[in-house]
């Protein structure tokens, strides 16, 4: 018997039941991924016993000699990763990643800019009800209406208008590559720093299937979990020393207590998965899944945002193509075991709660081992829900329909 279940029957069951569910449904919301067994040991190793106040070697507590050794290895491994000098490892999410980045580079009410949360950003670029908007001048660059792409001539008349101290570019529903160099360009005419927020698409720069913001932008900030398949958790990443050393203070002790050992173990596990030979040939069947998903969805009727994919991202205009609500999307394709999430799309009309469109990805189903050929039953499974939203036998039907298919692919 588990200590667990022993100790706490009633979470045991709740870790069980999550499991079981996880094991008999797609999941389709790309910010989500299955870490490994290893990364999930490291997570719930000893390490979650130690405070670790400090950095490496500079501690406030007695006993670090291992946490130490974990931390700089932790670092070492992101530093080789993804090619930079500096790596700060003690984020405990991307938010307060970014708020460190901004403490770091701009003073109380200094403006800068970042694409509109409706439109693909994230609420820390700049929504005014966050840290970000409250804290900061914050101005919103939008998508171009037609091509719902970015579009930076306009991006770069925003930046010559306003003089804003940084600019943040990479999105959480934004499904084309990002061209970091044309933001090194604005940013460089106006003297602006360029974060790039890549928490999206870090697993598929390092496996080779983004360019790279890394020598454009001066700083990088990332989530370790979605692409990378790791914990819960942020890392900060530069070549500039004097950044790296404001990044450190603005962690800890600006933002930050003691670190989360346990979750540090875990992203050296992950940075180590995330460099074998294996982790390049899944980003690039992320990206051919992505694809593959897009052309069925599209050739069934539904309209994609941008058109397409570069990424292993999508964002299906549900209202167009089948006059339901995001919100009504995604709730009918949970119930037939599909789980997406509901979105705006740009230049929605409905609230963000109720959105016009549905986010899906592809990272957590490559982790199962999935290829074109199941994405093609993936649209087909799809378009069947959002075609009958309010049919409770054909959710049903689809729904076994899925724990077929999810049981030739079990994720542990």
């Amino acid at each position: 018997m588990s200590d667990l279940k022993k100790t706490d029957e009633a979470i045991y069951k709740l870790v069980q039941d999550e499991l079981h569910y996880e094991q008999k449904t797609l999941r389709l919301i790309p910010s989500e991924n299955y870490a490994s067994k290893a990364v999930l040991e490291a997570t719930g190793s000893v390490f979650a016993n130690k405070y670790a106040e400090g950095y490496p070697h500079k501690r406030y507590y007695a006993g670090q000699k291992y946490i130490d050794m974990v931390e700089d290895l932790a670092i070492e491994r992101a530093k080789k990763l993804f090619g930079v000098k500096f790596a700060n490892v003690q984020l405990n999410s991307g938010s307060p990643g970014n708020m460190a980045v901004y403490y770091s580079l701009m003073n109380h009410g200094d403006t800068f800019m970042g694409l509109e949360l409706s439109q693909g950003g994230h609420i820390t670029h700049g929504l005014k009800i966050n840290f970000s908007g409250s804290e900061y001048n914050a101005v919103s660059y939008q998508l171009n209406k037609k091509t719902e792409k970015l579009d930076f001539d306009e991006i770069r008349k925003l930046a010559e208008q306003h003089k804003p101290k940084l600019i943040v570019c990479g999105y959480t529903a934004y499904p084309y590559q990002v061209d970091f160099k044309q933001f090194r360009e604005i940013c460089d005419e106006i003297g602006a720093y360029l974060l790039a927020d890549i928490s999206h698409i870090a697993g598929l720069i390092v496996g080779g299937v983004h360019p790279s913001p890394v020598g454009v932008a001066d700083v990088i900030m990332t989530t370790t979990h979605k692409t990378l398949r790791g914990p819960r958790g942020a890392v900060i990443l530069t070549n500039n020393e004097e950044i790296a050393t404001k990044i450190d203070k603005a962690v800890f002790p600006g933002l930050q207590g003691g670190p989360h050992i346990h979750s540090i173990a875990a992203k050296a596990v992950c940075f180590h998965e995330a460099m074998q030979p294996e982790f390049k040939n899944y980003t690039h069947q992320i990206v051919k899944n992505a694809k593959a998903l897009a052309h069925h969805l599209s050739s069934l009727g539904l309209r994609l945002v941008g058109g397409g994919t570069e990424t292993h991202l999508i964002l299906v205009d549900v209202m167009s193509s089948k006059n339901i609500t995001g919100k009504k999307a995604h709730e009918a394709l949970e119930e037939a075991g599909i789980i997406v999430n509901k979105n705006t799309i740009p230049y929605d009309t409905q609230k963000p709660f109720i959105g016009s469109g549905i986010r899906i990805g592809t990272p957590s189903l490559t982790t199962r081992g999935m290829k074109e050929t199941e994405m093609k039953l993936v649209a087909e499974l799809m378009v069947r829900v959002l075609d009958n939203v309010d049919d409770a036998k054909l959710k049903e039907e689809v729904r076994k329909e899925v724990e077929e298919l999810c049981s030739k692919f079990p994720i542990y």
